[in-house]
């Protein structure tokens, strides 16, 4: 098995907030993540794909096509936007990076035109980063059922 990456970058801001926690325990869990406006990071994406190469083509997959898909289904619906707000694949999930890692897997798992996903990696700053395999995860959703009443969902 060869297993191949494609690094892709994105600059975008969020707020990390549970619309089910009271003011203090959002600042107490999240601290300076939680500002009201949000706050910005540069994030690297990693893609990982892996198979067996290609006898005619030597390819597991072609980086430019996985280049191209990428950008199309995850750093045009991101770069440059809130999280929070901006991106319809996002809404409503508290957007860390790990909850990112799983979001990008479900966007690029059934689109790829060869090999199979292997890893999400995504780097939020050059400390803080999480990898994602594909595991079965409950990915949490938050939406607004009534005024002033949160409900959730998984996807």
């Amino acid at each position: 098995m060869v297993y191949v990456t494609r690094k892709e970058h994105f600059s975008a801001a969020h707020r990390l907030y549970n619309p089910t926690f009271s003011d203090e325990r959002n600042e107490a869990v999240f601290d300076k993540c939680n500002n009201l406006f949000g706050h910005g990071h540069n994030y690297t994406l990693e893609v990982t794909v892996k198979g067996v190469p290609d006898a005619e083509t030597g390819y597991v997959i072609d980086l430019k096509r996985l280049r191209d898909l990428i950008d199309e289904v995850i750093i045009d619906k991101v770069d440059h936007k809130h999280l929070n707000f901006d991106v319809p694949f996002l809404d409503g999930i508290i957007p860390t990076v790990e909850n990112l890692c799983v979001a990008f897997w479900q966007q690029l798992e059934h689109r790829l035109p060869s090999g199979e996903l292997h890893r999400i990696r995504v780097f939020e700053s050059d400390n803080n980063l999480a990898d994602y395999y594909g595991e079965p995860i409950e990915l949490v959703r938050w939406s607004h059922a009534a005024a002033g009443h949160h409900e959730r969902t998984t996807v």
